[in-house]
């Protein structure tokens, strides 16, 4: 599967009619390289929420797709549930997983929004960080009123005005489309039927009326007991035992327990990892001590070993001082930033855990989140850097006895040459991002550790710096030249503002570690 991927977690306004989800999700599973991961049927909801991965272009298409399938199969006049909705194909979010921005998720909901609203004839809005609108990123303010008051006040009311799309609304309703970071859809059932007690509790417990940061949560009846619905926006902030706890806390006030809770969709492992912690109370806890995890990393280990790519270190540096073109110094500055980025991480679980930092544990959580992602994304820019290079070799290779033979190499040239330019300047953003991680560990990581954060700063300078003559040297064959200049423009901000990083964390091991660097 592509390097480059976007988890989808679409919701549909239908679970009573298999047929009709299954064919939502063949269509889904009809676009190559999307893998269907997950599906959540509630038939009290009257909903269905699929999760779905791929990289982006096909992410879009097998959204789309299963829009359309919904709209055709689902009429939302005769649609009758629990759960609140505005569509056929309710709220459709995208999700950076790796090697994708919020930004380029972004651009996706707004594409896929517009070709909704042309080819569909579906009212479109857009929230949270794809929204157009700022009152428009809250979900729960496009969706007030439901279909019903919607259907009565969208060609009236400006403020129902929809992003793309016309301004009424057919049997399918209107379609919410957006981008956010990874939420858990988390439901707890109360030891009773009175729904007027689960209402009072999701008061009490989401964050618009009071309550916890980074809680969404509504009340209502499911299979005879009042549940509490949430959303969790930001399980690091706000974890999930936090939230079971002070629901536990305010059902009590009405003589009520927790009776059960389940899960929608699928959970981060370290969101359960950090409610195990909680509960158990394990100071000092790491994940590594759990028997399934080390049995993984020691099979992850034992393949590595067997491995005779350059992934290896022992065959890279082999491979690194052969005759051979490849690998060479991208792929060594690549390298260099993952070594970087793993020393940022080792400072960070040396931090997490310990009672002295207490007040930085969740920053640090996202540091090594951070740290981990950059490492396992720079180690595949190893083997991408000797890709891009033996591509242009390839280029340089191809026949050119006619015009025409002449016309194809030399665009091949170019194409491969602009990819040659690209992969170096996506490890020089990503050193960046090392780098800044580097400066938050030597900040507020374990003092013992900090020279190490200051070493993982200094390997990800050696891969930016590295990374920039392999940019430069490929932008200058370039005939583009206004894209050539494009990249080296964004070359040397990055190195500008990995200068100013530099500064700070060489005051900050003068003043918070005493080392002179005189």
């Amino acid at each position: 599967m592509n390097d480059k991927l976007v988890e989808c977690v679409a919701n549909y306004s239908e679970a009573r009619r298999p047929q009709v989800v299954e064919e939502i999700k063949a269509a889904i599973k009809s676009v190559p390289d999307v893998i269907l991961l997950d599906q959540h049927s509630d038939e009290d909801h009257n909903r269905t929420v699929l999760t779905f991965v791929g990289p982006p272009g096909q992410i879009e298409e097998a959204a789309f797709l299963s829009i359309k399938t919904a709209a055709k199969l689902i009429n939302l006049d005769e649609h009758q549930g629990e759960h609140p909705r505005l569509g056929a194909a309710d709220v459709v979010p995208f999700v950076p997983i790796s090697g994708v921005s919020m930004q380029e998720c972004v651009e996706i909901a707004q594409n896929l929004g517009q070709q909704v609203g042309e080819e569909l004839g579906i009212p479109v809005y857009l929230y949270e960080e794809a929204a157009l609108r700022p009152d428009r990123k809250n979900l729960e303010r496009i969706r007030k009123g439901e279909y019903e008051l919607l259907k009565a006040e969208i060609g009236e009311n400006p403020d129902r005005e929809p992003d793309y799309g016309p301004k009424k609304l057919g049997k399918a309703g209107a379609t919410v489309i957006g981008a956010r970071p990874f939420l858990i859809a988390y439901n707890v059932y109360l030891t009773t039927d009175d729904v007027s007690i689960a209402k009072k509790v999701s008061k009490a417990v989401r964050h618009s009326s009071g309550g916890l940061r980074y809680v969404k949560a509504l009340g209502m009846l499911v299979e005879g007991h009042a549940q509490v619905s949430m959303n969790l926006t930001n399980f690091h902030s706000t974890p999930l035992a936090r939230v079971v706890e002070m629901i536990r806390r305010e059902a009590a006030r009405y003589g009520v327990e927790v009776h059960s809770s389940e899960l929608v969709g699928l959970i981060p492992q370290q969101a359960l990892v950090d409610a195990a912690q909680w509960y158990l109370q394990l100071d000092g806890f790491d994940p590594e001590q759990v028997l399934e995890y080390r049995l993984a990393a020691a099979k992850q280990d034992v393949s590595k070993e067997e491995e005779s790519g350059i992934h290896e270190d022992k065959h890279f540096l082999e491979a690194l001082a052969s005759s051979q073109p490849t690998p060479g110094g991208g792929s060594a500055s690549a390298y260099s930033g993952a070594a970087g980025a793993a020393l940022v991480a080792m400072v960070a679980r040396l931090t997490i855990g310990k009672k002295k930092y207490a007040a930085v544990e969740l920053e640090m959580k996202s540091v090594l989140e951070n740290a981990e992602r950059l490492r396992a994304s720079l180690a595949q820019d190893v083997e991408r850097d000797a890709q891009a290079f033996n591509q242009v070799m390839g280029a340089y290779r191809m026949p050119k006895e006619t015009a025409e033979q002449r016309t194809l190499r030399s665009k091949a040239i170019q194409q491969a040459t602009l990819e040659a330019a690209q992969v170096p300047l996506d490890v020089a953003r990503q050193a960046v991002e090392v780098i800044e991680l580097a400066k938050t560990v030597v900040a507020k990581g374990n003092l013992n550790a900090i020279s190490d954060g200051a070493t993982g700063a200094a390997l990800a300078r050696a891969a930016l710096s590295g990374a920039g003559y392999n940019v430069r040297i490929n932008a200058y064959a370039l005939e583009a030249r206004e894209a050539a200049r494009a990249l080296v423009f964004e070359l040397a901000a990055l190195e500008t503002r990995a200068s100013e990083i530099e500064t700070q964390i060489r005051k900050t091991l003068e003043d918070r570690g005493g080392i002179s660097l005189v």
